[in-house]
């Protein structure tokens, strides 16, 4: 109401002091034909300023915010990335008996192109995940995913990510996943539990692979150096050689 009523009384005073420049400008020239004759020639030309001002340059101020802001919110995925993202899509290849379905349409290439990605997104989208649970060491998984809540939490404190619909529901099944691990006796669970934990399972990980490759696209067309050195750490790309810190009876790796 506050802003209505500044906004308001700050409109009336424009308009007084054009009636009042106008009354001067007759004062002195005692000319009303020529007051009124450029009063209709700027009223003429206001829709066409309405349009270059609100349309026109409004238009190509808000993309230049929008590229700015799309850069700093992947600034931020790139971190989430390098932090957690690209270990936990290792961890979850690991435990996929079928990962090789989707891999093979993921080894993302120098000379991909929009369409190359386009299709890789849509074999993500349709991908069957699979989880492995008995393979998976929870209490690692849970000791992990707890040393980087704070990395998250920080993370979400970043208001931009409001406007990136789908890194948000990534970080928001991270952030449940690890609430369900937290919450239960990780040794004595029933099957209802390890059904329910295999799905928020399979959720994390959709959404991180989704997630993944648009980041990788964006580095492509933005960043080439730093898609080089995200090629070489590809998720998908030589699986059977890393060691994951979740897996039973596997090296703890932190990478």
């Amino acid at each position: 109401m506050k802003k209505l009523d500044w906004r308001l009384k700050f409109s009336v005073l424009l308009i007084i002091l054009s009636v009042g420049l106008y009354s001067f400008h007759y004062y002195i020239f005692r000319d009303a034909h020529h007051i009124f004759i450029y009063l209709l020639g700027e009223l003429a030309f206001l829709p066409i300023e309405v349009l270059l001002g609100s349309l026109i340059i409004d238009g190509v101020i808000k993309k230049r915010e929008t590229e700015t802001l799309v850069e700093k919110l992947n600034l931020i995925i790139g971190v989430f990335f390098n932090e957690v993202g690209t270990n936990t899509l290792k961890y979850f290849t690991s435990i996929d008996s079928n990962v090789n379905e989707i891999a093979n349409f993921l080894i993302v290439q120098p000379s991909w192109e929009d369409r190359d990605f386009k299709k890789a997104l849509e074999k993500c989208k349709n991908y069957d995940y699979k989880i492995e649970l008995n393979k998976v060491d929870l209490n690692k998984m849970n000791e992990f995913l707890l040393n980087k809540r704070e990395f998250l939490l920080r993370l979400l404190e970043n208001p931009n990510l409001l406007e990136h619909e789908t890194f948000t529901h990534l970080l928001t099944a991270v952030f449940h996943l690890q609430d369900e691990l937290s919450s239960r006796n990780l040794l004595e669970l029933h099957d209802d539990e390890k059904k329910h934990l295999e799905n928020d399972m399979k959720r994390v990980y959709q959404a991180s692979t989704s997630q993944w490759v648009l980041y990788i696209k964006h580095l492509k067309n933005t960043f080439p150096y730093l898609f080089v050195t995200a090629l070489t750490n590809n998720p998908f790309d030589n699986i059977s050689k890393h060691t994951y810190l979740y897996v039973k009876g596997q090296p703890t790796s932190s990478k």
